[in-house]
C-alpha cells in the first residue's frame, strides 16, 4: 500500500486552462515544456509552489489531478527541500481532472482549494 496521495494539484493560467478544457489535453506549460514533465504539487506543497513561482500573478487557476486516472506515467522525484514532488511524463488529459477553479485566498496569503 502507497502512502503517496491519490491527487495532486496542477497550477494553470486561464488560457491553459480553457486549452484544457477546450482540448480535452494540456501537454504542460512553459516550463512543464522545458523540463520534460508536467509540474504537480501535493497538497502540503502547494502553498510553497505557489508562493515561489506564481507570487503577484492573477488570474490563475487550480486543477486537481486525480493520480490514479492518469495514463502516462506519474513519478515522484526528489525536488525543492528534498521532497517528493509528482511529475506527469505525458501530457493531462482533462478526464484526470476532478475538481478546478480560481485560485482564491485567504487575508494572509494561504490558498483555499476548490472542492
Amino acid at each position: 500500500m502507497s502512502d503517496r496521495p491519490a491527487h495532486a494539484w496542477k497550477v494553470l493560467t486561464r488560457p491553459q486552462l480553457d486549452q484544457l478544457l477546450g482540448d480535452g489535453l494540456f501537454n504542460g506549460a512553459p516550463v512543464d515544456l522545458a523540463d520534460g514533465y508536467i509540474h504537480m504539487s501535493t497538497d502540503d506543497q502547494l502553498q510553497g509552489t505557489f508562493d515561489k513561482h506564481f507570487a503577484g500573478q492573477d488570474d490563475l487557476v487550480l486543477a486537481r489531478i486525480d493520480l490514479t486516472a492518469l495514463r502516462d506515467p506519474v513519478r515522484w522525484e526528489v525536488s525543492r527541500g528534498g521532497a517528493l514532488f509528482p511529475h506527469l511524463y505525458g501530457p493531462l488529459p482533462l478526464s484526470a481532472v476532478s475538481a478546478h477553479g480560481p485560485v482564491e485566498r485567504r487575508a494572509d496569503g494561504t490558498i483555499i482549494l476548490p472542492v
